[in-house]
């Protein structure tokens, strides 16, 4: 898909939220367009490293971490899934890893190297569903780090992350609710916004900041 067309369609987006959810409707028109990315290209080993590294962390110690395990079991660029499969705990510790994340990188390595981690191209051809399936058998993957993925990777204009704090206490703000909805809640309230719901999803991390 190209960014003309990723674009077309989150401009059809735009419109169907205008339509479907008068509350919602208003808070778009202040924020204006949205900017979800376009799909792009990207290794399905590397982002999952990338995003287990970022679990639970700020931008920045997570960034150092992810450098240190580039530099160390890679080659400052990538991460080498055979050089973590065969790492020590004391290794992955170093690198500012803690023990949980040390052995969901070596799953994930395992998983890489034996074939049964999807490619780039075998989840571009997967449903949504199927991907989560898939993705969530790597240890310290969840539902989250999948919908990240799907959003922000593959560019999924239907995704609901309802395990994301951040979109259900903007729904809250934003429906005058005194906290935070439940993700039940969420996918009830969302059934209005769909095929759309990344996008209405994305609208609602912005209700803080207007």
């Amino acid at each position: 898909m190209s960014a003309a067309q990723h674009q077309t369609l989150l401009d059809a987006a735009r419109r169907h939220l205008l339509r479907a959810d008068p509350v919602l409707a208003a808070h778009v028109k202040r924020v204006g367009p949205c900017m979800l990315p376009a799909p792009k290209r990207f290794d399905t080993f590397d982002a999952l490293v990338s995003a287990v590294t970022h679990q639970q962390l700020h931008g920045k110690a997570a960034a150092t971490i992810l450098q240190r395990v580039k530099d160390r079991l890679g080659d400052g660029r990538r991460v080498g899934a055979a050089r973590v499969a065969t790492a020590r705990p004391a290794s992955l510790a170093a690198c500012g890893l803690s023990r949980a994340k040390g052995l969901a990188l070596k799953d994930l390595a395992e998983r890489q190297l034996d074939g049964r981690l999807p490619t780039t191209a075998q989840l571009r051809r997967l449903s949504d569903d199927e991907a989560r399936e898939a993705l969530v058998q790597v240890r310290g993957v969840g539902p989250w780090t999948v919908d990240m993925l799907l959003m922000f990777n593959l560019a999924r204009l239907d995704v609901l992350p309802v395990g994301d704090f951040g979109v259900r206490a903007g729904y809250a703000k934003l429906y005058g609710h005194a906290a935070p909805v439940s993700p039940q809640q969420l996918v009830a309230a969302a059934a209005p916004w769909a095929p759309y719901r990344s996008v209405a999803s994305w609208y609602l991390w912005r209700v803080h900041d207007v």
